[in-house]
């Protein structure tokens, strides 16, 4: 079910049983020439709607907009400031709570939103408010990933360029070999690392036009393979969490709560 189409009376019948919610976030931000910024956010709320429908649990709408600074060099990207990203995604996170949720997936698609929400679901576990994980989609099916593509690249590279043809045919196609061609098709070139040290901070300082990875490897049908794949995945995900006892979930006692042999000692 999807939280926006809904009227009230209908989400409470959801809320009155039902525990788990999946929240799909992505980014505003450039992903090459050949790419829409929405790139992230369509795959992160792609991924969640059909995991939602397929297993019964609720997607809310997306969080459109990530942390994203290490693309503002390029036209368009938009970027919230980590620490009010980190707030804004608490704040709603308790208002799910309050309405029943104690189970949070966070259906992610940006690379830059990974360290943040899972800040977030630390806060959220330490209190006992909800039990909140992030969940990065390319990350559940990595074999596949290997196996289809020669040159991946973790940014604008073939398999978002093929999630992306799958999921809404809005690929620039005749961009792809200027994609490639004028970005970082092997991330073997790199040399922007010395004596440990990671000398870059933005993608630009790599990738020309902001591309990682050979997009001319991409295609619907790869995209298609990939989505129901990490679909698989996350459904499963969402199914184990879904039924496990709450209080399995919540923070375990300090070790004083319970009966440890230091504390058993006498005096």
């Amino acid at each position: 079910m999807y939280l926006g189409d809904v009227s009230w009376p209908e989400a409470g019948e959801y809320l009155t049983d039902g525990s788990l919610a999946l929240v799909p976030v992505g980014s505003t931000e450039q992903h090459g020439p050949h790419l829409p910024l929405s790139t992230d956010h369509v795959i992160a709320e792609g991924l969640a709607c059909a995991a939602a429908d397929r297993g019964g649990f609720l997607c809310t709408p997306t969080v459109n907009i990530g942390v994203s600074p290490h693309h503002r060099q390029f036209y368009g990207t938009l970027s919230v400031d980590p620490p009010q990203f980190r707030d804004y995604v608490e704040s709603f996170s308790r208002s799910l709570v309050y309405q029943g949720i104690d189970r949070i997936v966070y259906v992610n698609a940006h690379g830059g939103n990974v360290d943040h929400l899972r800040e977030v679901g630390r806060r959220l576990h330490t209190d006992g408010a909800a039990y909140a994980v992030e969940w990065m989609w390319d990350e559940s099916i990595p074999e596949l990933v290997d196996a289809l593509f020669e040159r991946n690249g973790p940014h604008a590279g073939p398999k978002e360029t093929s999630m992306v043809w799958h999921l809404i045919d809005n690929v620039r196609a005749d961009q792809l070999e200027a994609a490639r061609d004028g970005g970082l098709a092997d991330l073997d070139d790199r040399e922007n690392v010395r004596n440990g040290a990671r000398l870059y901070y933005d993608a630009i300082e790599n990738s020309p036009n902001g591309g990682f990875g050979d997009p001319t490897d991409a295609s619907a049908e790869k995209g298609e393979r990939l989505f129901e794949a990490a679909c698989e995945q996350l459904l499963e995900l969402c199914t184990w969490l879904d039924t496990r006892p709450r209080e399995s979930l919540m923070p375990e006692r300090h070790v004083r709560e319970q009966g440890s042999p230091a504390t058993d000692r006498p005096k």
